[in-house]
């Protein structure tokens, strides 16, 4: 993980509570290597992870991102850095269960 986040990273989700009031969640570079380190992802039951990545745009030393993860989606910008490819910027969302029936 360390390797694929600029140190300058910025994760972010915005989220809403019952009363109807909205805000953004802010994540950093370090708090997902330390998550990472812990296990977080692993306890995804194998039928529901996803690993499905889209490249949506590159143009020189700049590019987006979409990753299908299963129980999340992430928006992701891409910045090359010293020559290698690292996440500069996400924005994610939860994916909301299946309705009854299968419905979205």
């Amino acid at each position: 993980m360390a390797k694929a986040l600029h140190p300058e990273l910025a994760k972010r989700i915005m989220l809403t509570d019952t009363l109807g009031n909205y805000w953004i969640r802010d994540m950093g570079a370090s708090e997902l290597i330390r998550g990472t380190r812990a296990g977080g992802g692993t306890r995804t039951p194998a039928a529901d992870r996803r690993t499905e990545v889209r490249i949506l745009d590159i143009f020189q030393n700049a590019a987006s991102a979409r990753i299908d993860a299963g129980g999340w989606i992430d928006y992701l910008h891409l910045v090359r850095w010293h020559g290698q490819w690292v996440i500069l910027n996400v924005l994610w969302e939860v994916r909301k269960p299946a309705a009854p029936g299968g419905a979205h």
